[in-house]
């Protein structure tokens, strides 16, 4: 997908994208892969694959939950970016904020954000356990995203403590999701999540499937989740 028919794509899907937008778009792109050479932050480096695994990928979440309203973001283990920052760029009175384990992906996103020119963005170095136990931010975001980070019984531990009481989790999963809701389900019961919705779509041109999990924060998470730092991976809720 080049960025023409990207941002064709994106109109037919309603998203109209300015000139400065645009703009925004190919200076992401020339950042991420100037990076690349020396942090890693993705295997994809050709245009045509960035503005659609990436960049269209992450804007997909839009086709299906509406971001004109003021929203606070916060979006787990981004690593570069994906999906908040194109949809920072879509929407730019959206409130980010980005949370990574990796120093090096944190001083990139600073200097993309800059270049980008990018205003309600905050970024922070540290593991999703322990910010999710931290009061200044615990329970305190309208909508939770995370991107092919971990499996849902993971996952769950990772952003529901974040997701305010009535807001939203989106977790956007690859083709084997169902399997994984099963799995996940008791966890997200637990912390407090129903699953709302599931979407199906796939990516234009090439046919892979997507699936984006809708899960509405209905009752406040037990105090005692996330976690510490790696449990949740070792030993799931089941």
């Amino acid at each position: 997908m080049d960025p023409q028919h990207f941002r064709e794509a994106l109109s037919d899907k309603g998203i109209v994208l300015s000139d400065h937008q645009m703009e925004q778009f190919a200076i992401y792109f020339q950042v991420l892969v100037e990076w690349n050479a020396k942090v890693n932050l993705t295997t994809l480096t050709d245009e045509k694959d960035v503005y659609l695994k990436h960049f269209y990928d992450s804007i997909a979440l839009a086709f299906h939950y509406d971001f004109n309203n003021d929203s606070t973001i916060c979006d787990v283990g981004a690593g570069a970016g994906f999906p908040s920052i194109p949809l920072k760029i879509c929407f730019p009175h959206l409130h980010v904020t980005i949370v990574d384990s990796l120093k090096k992906r944190i001083t990139f996103l600073n200097h993309l954000a800059e270049q980008l020119g990018l205003t309600d963005v905050a970024f922070y170095h540290d593991r999703a356990e322990n910010f999710g136990q931290n009061h200044a931010f615990r329970e305190k975001f309208d909508i939770v995203t995370a991107r092919a980070v971990a499996r849902m019984a993971v996952l769950s531990e990772l952003c529901l403590p974040l997701v305010k009481r009535d807001g939203l989790f989106i977790a956007m999963k690859g083709s084997k999701v169902r399997e994984e809701l099963e799995d996940g389900e008791p966890a997200i019961t637990l912390l407090g999540g129903g699953i709302d919705e599931t979407h199906i779509f796939t990516l234009p041109q090439e046919d892979s499937e997507r699936s984006i999990v809708m899960i509405n924060k209905t009752r406040n998470t037990p105090k005692r989740y996330p976690r510490k730092a790696g449990i949740p991976n070792k030993d799931p809720i089941d």
